[in-house]
């Protein structure tokens, strides 16, 4: 009998093989349940938006978060950001700064019964949304094979259209974001998804302003994640905004993961792939340029460090990686300064110094014409913001 362990919750195959039921610590079948989504039932008492923080477990609120999933979900989807939340719980605990769990984790499905993931483990949906008797704070939803089945059911994306505006956050992971989109609830806004999805989801959907690099995107109370893993990315960042990063960090450090992973995902991707020279001198050159952004990095001085004339250079950079010198190292730039504006609290004329542009004005004008937006907005739209200190100290007395 395989075991699959959450914090917080056990699930196996107690007969079908490959059958997953959820229980409670104590043996109950009843500590996680997956819920079928019936739009008719969406609009319940309980799910108000003004009693949606009313609860509290030991002094601090309960977040409750639910995830979407359906038929040939992506698994890891599901497990990856339900286990970030479920740890967060178990982490304060056993710091001893909350005496009970602050997440209270629901699955939710399009439909009860036996419910297949991609993979061809099953979970058992138990409970129509008839018994969603509570309010939400946040809802993710999964991607995965069966997204493009999950884009055609009207009453499902009729219950995404009733809760969305009733939760405090609204999140997909992956390929999620096309059945956000498929409701209508991504209109006007950043988004992403996964990498290899980015294009036909801009396609799509041409509404959208598709981010492709991002491993997260966080546009008002909505967020998209990009592929998978990517999905656990996205709710460590939602611990760190709930619970600051002392938590968040603690929960990365259980889970042996980056609080923040290096880079985005492009890294992953087949564009940057393309992009990535064969040839050695080429390739190797990239690599110091991504060393070197404060430095000179005009034609001249590459085509020189590459022992080749100026044109010569630039013939064969852009037939190796498929972009001029100037418009890699203008990508390059604007990828470290956007990391750096995230992740630091450098002011802007420090990253554009560090990151080659020279000025403020310089930055300003790449960030314009690659991201549609100037670093000072892209920082109060994408950093993480942590909680105030007043805000800690009412929670669990960390300042």
């Amino acid at each position: 009998m395989d075991l699959f362990y959450y914090t917080g919750i056990s699930a196996f195959a107690p007969s079908d093989p490959g059958t997953v039921c959820a229980f409670a610590h104590d043996g109950r079948n009843c500590g996680t349940s997956l819920i079928a989504a019936k739009a008719s039932e969406c609009d319940s008492r309980g799910m108000n938006r003004h009693t949606r923080h009313k609860a509290r477990v030991g002094g601090a609120a309960v977040c409750r978060v639910a995830m979407l999933g359906f038929p040939d979900a992506q698994i890891l989807d599901i497990a990856g950001p339900l286990e970030v939340f479920a740890r967060a719980s178990r982490w304060l605990t056993d710091e001893g700064l909350a005496d009970a769990p602050v997440y209270e984790i629901t699955l939710v499905a399009p439909t009860p019964g036996s419910l297949a993931m991609s993979n061809g483990l099953r979970f058992v949906v138990e409970k129509s949304i008839e018994g969603l008797n509570t309010a939400l704070d946040t809802l993710m939803v999964a991607g995965g094979l069966g997204v493009t089945a999950a884009m055609s059911d009207p009453r499902l994306l009729a219950w995404l259209r009733k809760i969305a505006p009733r939760v405090r956050r609204l999140c997909s992971v992956c390929t999620g974001t096309f059945l956000l989109a498929e409701a209508g609830l991504l209109g006007g806004r950043r988004a992403t998804t996964h990498w290899r999805f980015c294009d036909a989801l801009a396609r799509r959907f041409p509404a959208i302003r598709v981010q492709t690099d991002p491993i997260f995107v966080r546009d008002g109370h909505v967020y998209t994640s990009a592929g998978v893993t990517a999905g656990i990315d996205l709710a460590l960042a939602l611990v760190e905004e709930d619970h600051g990063r002392r938590v968040a960090l603690g929960v990365a450090r259980e889970l042996v993961m980056f609080l923040r992973r290096p880079g985005g995902q492009s890294q992953f991707s087949a564009q940057l792939a393309a992009q990535s020279a064969d040839r050695e001198p080429i390739r190797d050159l990239q690599g110091w340029i991504a060393d070197h952004l404060s430095e000179d990095l005009s034609v001249g001085k590459l085509a020189r460090r590459s022992a080749m004339s100026a044109r010569n250079f630039a013939r064969v950079f852009l037939r190796e990686t498929g972009l001029t010198p100037a418009t890699f190292v203008t990508r390059t730039r604007v990828e470290a300064a956007r990391r750096r504006l995230e992740e630091s609290a450098d002011g802007i004329d420090v990253i554009a110094e560090h990151c080659g542009f020279g000025t403020r004005e310089s930055m300003r004008r790449a960030f314009i014409r690659s991201l549609h937006v100037p670093p000072g907005a892209y920082r109060s739209r994408f950093r993480p913001a942590a909680p105030s200190r007043t805000a800690r100290r009412t929670r669990f007395g960390v300042a």
